[in-house]
């Protein structure tokens, strides 16, 4: 049985992996998907201290507490970032590496440096103004199915605005892990995650597209439970 590692997006936390959890688990996997520092049910921890290293520490530190080995470690969206983070500080606990519509950086590359012009400039006088936290963009935008959308909207918080724009560093321990695949959720139009995608299959990844929005694990939590199985 394999060992799932499931990292959020922005604005969410770990009850966006529910659903997904709790099938892989019905089939006798372990699944952890911890809550990042400053949101949802950490939310009460938001300070202009955290950034991209204290999210990646988040996790690094859940799959080395809890003594993890042989992870199929998945990140969604922003979740890319943080995983490929902790790529560099635990390759070798690490058996699949998964980007579910994330963003693909380059190192020296922050968040926003993959946005277009107005929103990085949004997200840079944000953080002049000395904002904490960017609010939450509406589940509409995500093209979240019309189902869940006003719950989505419900749980989403404010997330710290550090991690948006401190740039990432990485030596190349993601592409040394032999599992990688990259989901593309084909249905929620993003020049930036189609060109996530893109690198990726030149990289050599195993590529999947599947029919819905952004929030993968919302509007199609069996399909991403079974290529989540399968690349495990």
């Amino acid at each position: 049985m394999a060992t799932f590692v499931l990292v959020h997006g922005a604005w969410h936390g770990a009850w966006c992996w529910e659903r997904v959890a709790k099938m892989l688990r019905g089939k006798g996997h372990s699944v952890y998907a911890p809550t990042l520092s400053g949101v949802c049910e950490r939310s009460h921890l938001l300070s202009p201290a955290i950034n991209l290293d204290t999210h990646i520490m988040d996790v690094v530190n859940e799959i080395k507490w809890k003594e993890l080995s042989n992870v199929v470690l998945v990140g969604h969206s922003y979740g890319g970032m943080v995983i490929s983070g902790v790529a560099e500080k635990t390759e070798k606990s690490i058996a699949s590496f998964v980007m579910l519509d994330a963003f693909h950086s380059d190192s020296g590359q922050s968040l926003i440096d993959m946005q277009p012009p107005p929103a990085r400039e949004a997200f840079q006088a944000a953080e002049a103004k000395g904002d904490v936290g960017m609010p939450p963009r509406p589940a509409a935008f995500f093209h979240v199915n019309d189902k869940d959308a006003a719950w989505v909207d419900k749980m989403c918080t404010p997330h710290p605005i550090k991690c948006f724009t401190q740039e990432l560093t990485l030596t190349g321990a993601r592409e040394r892990i032999a599992k990688r695949s990259f989901i593309r959720a084909a249905t929620f139009p993003s020049v930036y995650f189609d060109k996530s995608r893109e690198k990726a299959k030149a990289d050599g990844w195993r590529i999947y597209d599947v029919p819905c929005g952004h929030d993968v694990m919302l509007d199609m939590p069996e399909k991403l439970t079974e290529i989540l199985i399968e690349v495990a």
